[in-house]
């Protein structure tokens, strides 16, 4: 019996954060030099490193039996393969960019211009949309100075800083999408009890990015309040003291929120207020 297949990036960033993302997961591997394949030791899985635009078209036909890529690469390639999980990194937006000074002001001002992008088939169904023909020249890098060459009078690209297009004196004129990189399956599912412990180990550090735990003592009698402002993810861990007016307290907490639960529950008088970063859990 084959062992599970996952498609991973084979170079760049996303390789090397899906590969990360992986052993914090405890899928833990040890691929050489230019090897394609490589072997997790922990599961019946096998990880075949792929150029990242071909993850969801071999995912959808069977190759390889999950994958992670961006949603903008399926979404431009258009096949047919299930989401499992968002992994909350990789995101940007998809943008119909134009220089800072040109006359285009709405997306079916388009009709009858070039347009440079990576993305052809996404672009096709955007113009479609805003009922604007163009001619769309397609490339696999270096978008954003298309312009400046004369090539194209708008690009779409995607964009996460914003900082690459002020460079090239170039504005957002609208956005397609947002994505973000996500782990697909094939929809046969085959080794589906080893792909869901895959999934449900990845979703413990997917989610366990977003919290922290925070701890802190209170004064017995201000407990109550201190459960209206950090109520905790079901309900807050309380421990006793050996000072029987104090508490000691454990709860999750989204890790956006902590800052502002720590000055107010200072204010109620909690005290040693600690925040610890959460590297797996289960929820």
């Amino acid at each position: 019996m084959t062992n599970l297949r996952i498609g991973l990036p084979s170079k760049g960033r996303l390789s090397e954060q899906a590969a990360d993302l992986l052993k914090q997961a405890g899928l833990s591997f040890r691929r050489q030099s230019r090897s394609l394949f490589a072997r997790v030791s922990e599961l019946a899985v096998d990880l075949i490193f792929l150029r990242a635009d071909d993850i969801p078209v071999l995912c959808a036909e069977g190759a390889i039996d999950m994958g992670i890529s961006g949603s903008d690469l399926v979404s431009e390639t258009g096949v047919t393969v299930e989401t499992r999980l968002a992994l909350d990194m990789g995101k940007c937006r998809l943008a119909v960019c134009t220089p800072i000074n040109s006359e285009i002001t709405t997306p079916t001002q388009l009709d009858g211009c070039r347009i440079a992008t990576s993305f052809p088939q996404i672009t096709e169904r955007y113009l479609t949309q805003h009922h604007a023909a163009a001619h769309l020249v397609t490339l696999s890098g270096s978008v954003e100075i298309m312009i400046g060459l004369g090539v194209a009078h708008a690009i779409v690209d995607l964009v996460e800083t914003g900082s690459t297009l002020a460079a090239n004196q170039l504005r957002i004129l609208d956005n397609i999408g947002s994505y973000e990189t996500i782990l697909i399956q094939n929809h046969e599912r085959r080794h589906a009890q080893v792909a869901d412990r895959v999934v449900r180990r990845l979703e413990g550090v997917v989610i366990a990015k977003s919290y922290s735990l925070l701890e802190y003592n209170i004064p017995r009698d201000k407990l109550a309040a201190a459960k209206e402002i950090a109520p905790g993810y079901h309900s807050p861990t309380v421990n006793s003291l050996e000072d029987p007016n104090w508490c000691a307290v454990e709860i999750m907490v989204k890790r956006g929120d902590v800052i502002d639960m720590m000055e107010k529950l200072e204010a109620i008088g909690a005290s040693a207020i600690l925040e610890t970063q959460i590297k797996n859990c289960r929820l």
